[in-house]
């Protein structure tokens, strides 16, 4: 098998890293591009290599990426003839076994397409074999499913915060992934203005791993933002600039106002405009917002208050003093002190929506939950009771004592206790007993934001 170097190039380029192996370029675009391989059964040091046929041409990558995506190989396991498929993956491995050196003696390659001997492993393969003119019945049905994921857009949403940085990708129907990475973006930028190299490091780390995920899912369209770490460095754009090489786009600067207004979308989108008025409390790393609306924003005000931000002003024993305890409450408090003599709305409010990771952690603590679940925790009703002995609880132990509670994870130990301050002053500040937790929020109201 001889590619000349354009070629490989072209090939390399697609998979991202160089190929280990010998192929030929069996199917192509109208322009020459690569849309198929033939691999040659073992690789140059002898390994097998199952993969005969290669999908590496875009856009059918990303179109089958996302039928795998809608459970598309369970579905095509259920739909097409097994018998008809068994005998499928013995053509494969026939043609490819066919072509090892008489003279090998190593390890072979095992299975049919795929690499497996049943069923459906990997719908990219079955639809490169296909595509090159095998005889697959799963490449049939790819085929014949491709429609709708040849228009479907994939939509990712990533929010580099104060204390975690967080990816949503969704085809605007229903959530493909969601992730979230405690990176401390915004660590010691209170005191000293600017964002710290290793903190940018360890996000940019974790948006290149996002970037392949979006990648893996046939992203379409993303929308990154920055908030209140960067809204207060001075170096911000050092981090931009090393966001932008690795995602492709450049992150967007949110003022609080315009992080309420998203955050109060996602948080309210599928709660019923009946039990609005709405107060939503966002409780970050460096930041709250809060917002009150029912079908949309009426008043938006953002504070400097956040788990990060008390923890490194104000609590410095361990486990916290009690007068460190009250000055990060008291500080909290004059903030939504504020909010209720600038905003009088918020009074009227019939349904208070709480977001973000400080109170779905409180929620979590309060359920007691071993592993994190989404589904207990969304729309979880947390009371001012729970709030307050959740506070109790933590504040009082140790750091070493509290990673061991359930439902805390362990990188946030160290500043929940911050944001137990935040969220025992808005309670008692504005007479709240009860709040809805979310986990909509301004993730999903970024990904609506790409929508048609």
């Amino acid at each position: 098998m001889v590619v000349d170097e354009a070629d490989r190039a072209a090939v390399e380029a697609l998979l991202g890293r160089p190929i280990q192996g010998d192929f030929e370029i069996v199917v192509r675009h109208g322009d020459g591009s690569p849309v198929v391989l033939r691999n040659a059964p073992l690789l140059r040091d002898g390994t097998p290599m199952p993969t005969r046929y290669w999908l590496v041409g875009e856009p059918e990558r990303t179109w089958v990426s996302r039928l795998e995506a809608d459970g598309g190989v369970n579905r095509a396991e259920a739909e097409v003839d097994l018998d008809a498929l068994a005998a499928a993956h013995v053509r494969y491995a026939a043609e490819r076994d066919a072509a090892i050196p008489i003279t090998h003696t190593g390890h072979r390659p095992s299975g049919g397409v795929g690499g497996t001997r049943a069923g459906v492993k990997c719908l990219h393969a079955h639809y490169a074999w296909h595509l090159a003119g095998g005889d697959d019945p799963v490449g049939r049905w790819i085929e014949e499913h491709l429609d709708a994921t040849r228009t479907m857009s994939v939509l990712a949403a990533i929010d580099c915060g104060t204390n975690s940085t967080r990816l949503l990708i969704s085809d605007g129907r229903r959530t493909i992934d969601r992730r979230m990475v405690i990176t401390r973006l915004g660590s010691g930028v209170d005191a000293s203005g600017h964002l710290d190299s290793d903190a940018i490091q360890r996000t940019v780390d974790v948006l290149r791993d996002y970037r392949a995920l979006m990648d893996e899912r046939g992203v379409t369209r993303v929308r990154i933002t920055a908030t209140s770490a960067a809204r207060d460095a001075a170096n911000a754009a050092d981090f931009f600039d090393a966001a932008e090489a690795v995602i492709g786009t450049r992150p967007e600067l949110l003022s609080g106002e315009e992080e309420g207004q998203l955050s109060f979308a996602g948080a309210t989108a599928d709660l019923d405009p009946s039990e609005g008025p709405f107060l939503v409390v966002d409780i970050g790393g460096g930041s709250t917002e809060c917002m009150v609306g029912t079908d949309r924003v009426e008043a938006v005000r953002s504070f400097d208050v956040g788990c990060v931000r008390l923890t490194e002003k104000h609590l410095e024993s361990d486990p916290p003093a009690p007068e460190e305890l009250s000055n990060a409450i008291a500080e909290a408090a004059d903030w939504f002190d504020d909010l209720r003599r600038e905003v009088p709305a918020v009074a009227q409010a019939r349904t208070v929506v709480g977001l973000a990771g400080t109170i779905s952690t409180v929620a979590a603590v309060e359920i007691g939950l071993a592993e994190w679940d989404r589904e207990a925790i969304h729309h979880f009703r947390l009371t001012r009771a729970a709030i307050e002995d959740v506070f109790r609880t933590l504040a009082t132990e140790s750091l070493a004592d509290r990673v061991h509670n359930p439902g805390l994870e362990a990188a946030r130990a160290d500043v929940i206790v911050g944001g137990c301050c935040a969220l025992v002053a808005f309670v008692r500040a504005l007479g709240i007993d009860e709040l809805l937790v979310s986990e909509s929020d301004i993730l999903d109201g970024l990904v609506a934001s790409l929508e048609p």
